[in-house]
């Protein structure tokens, strides 16, 4: 869990703090214990001075006895802790208190002090001279100075921690009030717009930085609702070009497919006049009345053969005009099927009877994700094409499918002249057509591409084996049944 800004402020306050007040108390601890000591080491000097001096004078005029109870009497503890006088020749005469610590003979010499380390610790050591060639030695603590110091150091620790304590208080206080409380609400109100509120409440208090911040931050809301809003309008507006385009493919695919429906039923019309012809010749030998009965019904068996052939070749050609509205991208048909069809419809066209049609379709092909007369429209509209490329004896067209994974490709190749390098690249793009003038649209594979690409899928131009042209188109395997049913039932 993350800090806040109190927290992580008052931490770098109180390191900060500590950095600067921890040093300032250590030399203030080392001055004030320098300061006690040269005050302590004054005062011993100046105390055996005096000592020293009076004790030579009191030696001068009492007797020995006298002298050794004057010495004890200036004993005292954290004070004089040894007296020693010595005669002119420098050896010890007359010695009180830790007499182990002074030394049994003195060189003669003039006043002076120094600090020495003896049993008890640290003594100053004072060297007084008399007027008549004795000295006194006099021996003064030095430990009292710093006992003196730590109740000094101590209340300087404690000034220091309540000072410190003080700062990180008002500091909390204040950044609370000045910067946190501000920044609160201002997050309180980017939370509410998030939330969907339409406007951004900036608070009235706090510093000018935060209140310049609030501005900003309204502006900044103003400005993304202001977008928002415009965004919105043009998403609308997309939607509605969508739909117009969707529209304008539908009516393109129509139109294409009322264009294949055409060119097929121009073909068809000697398929369906031989039989017609047929049948008119038949009625004429009926009405003459000149037939048997059984004569009779051969002519009117050959004339209902004759006019399922019709039927039958309407049939196709109907049921290819006529599209089912099915939903865009969740069609569903076999490829097989539209295969056999397409077949079906070119059966009876004259350009394709000196042409040889192949199919080839694997096995166990899955199902694909667009309806059978999309299929339909796509697989006549290249083998239509192919035709027209091979119309010659000869031609051979090819027709294949096969199962990749999880895709059907479905192949249409033929052995024409091909297609130029110059329209390869554009060969899908609408109104572009290698035919005469008048025998083509220029949309057919336009539409087609249109048509795989709504299905998720790909085609594409190759080299084909034959030498001619070879169109490959590549669908993706439409979901199981169980699979769509639970999908949908998970949707609703």
């Amino acid at each position: 869990m993350r800090t806040g800004i109190r927290l992580q402020i008052l931490f770098a306050l109180g390191l900060t703090l500590l950095c600067a007040l921890v040093p300032l108390y250590l030399a203030v601890a080392r001055l004030t214990e320098a300061t006690l000591a040269g005050a302590r080491r004054d005062a011993a000097h100046d105390l055996g001075r005096a000592i020293g001096a009076y004790v030579l004078v009191a030696h001068q005029k009492r007797s020995a006895e006298s002298v050794e109870s004057l010495l004890e009497a200036q004993l005292s503890d954290g004070g004089v802790a040894a007296i020693g006088i010595y005669g002119e020749d420098g050896a010890r005469t007359v010695a009180g208190g830790r007499v182990t610590d002074l030394p049994m003979t003195l060189p003669r010499a003039g006043e002076s002090t120094e600090t020495v380390d003896a049993s008890p610790g640290r003594m100053l050591r004072v060297i007084v001279p008399g007027d008549h060639g004795e000295s006194a030695l006099v021996l003064v603590s030095l430990q009292g100075s710093a006992r003196s110091a730590t109740p000094l150091v101590r209340l300087v620790a404690l000034y220091t921690g309540v000072v410190a304590l003080g700062l990180l208080f008002v500091a909390y206080f204040g950044m609370t009030r000045l910067v946190v409380r501000p920044v609160d609400s201002l997050a309180r109100a980017a939370r509410r717009v998030a939330d969907g509120a339409r406007s951004l409440e900036i608070p009235t208090r706090g510093p000018r930085e935060l209140a310049e911040l609030g501005t900003s931050l309204q502006q900044m809301t103003d400005r993304l609702l202001s977008d928002e809003h415009a965004l919105r309008a043009k998403i609308d507006e997309l939607e509605r070009a969508t739909t117009e385009l969707r529209g304008a493919q539908d009516s393109l695919v129509r139109s294409e497919r009322l264009a294949s429906v055409g060119r097929l039923a121009a073909g068809m019309a000697h398929e369906v006049g031989n039989p017609i012809a047929a049948i008119l010749g038949f009625e004429e030998l009926l009405l003459s009345g000149d037939l048997s009965p059984e004569e009779q019904k051969d002519f009117l068996v050959r004339m209902k053969k004759e006019t399922e052939r019709i039927h039958r070749v309407l049939r196709n050609l109907l049921d290819f005009a006529h599209v089912k509205e099915d939903e865009r991208g969740k069609g569903r048909g076999r490829v097989e099927v539209a295969v056999e069809a397409v077949v079906g419809l070119l059966a009876p066209q004259r350009a394709l009877r000196e042409v040889d049609v192949e199919t080839k379709l694997g096995r166990g092909l899955p199902d694909i994700a667009l309806s059978e007369e999309r299929i339909e429209q796509v697989l006549l509209n290249l083998v239509l094409n192919a035709a027209d490329a091979v119309a010659t004896p000869g031609g051979k067209i090819r027709i294949g499918a096969r199962a990749e994974a999880d895709r059907v490709v479905v192949l249409v190749e033929d052995n024409g002249p091909g297609v130029a390098p110059s329209v390869r690249e554009k060969l899908f793009e609408p109104f572009v057509t290698t035919k005469e003038v008048g025998k083509g649209t220029g949309l057919g594979l336009a539409v087609c591409r249109g048509l795989v690409e709504a299905a998720g899928g790909t085609i594409t131009l190759e080299e084909s084996e034959l030498g001619g042209a070879r169109f490959v188109v590549s669908f993706p395997a439409a979901p199981d049944e169980d699979e769509s049913a639970g999908s949908a039932g998970a949707e609703s």
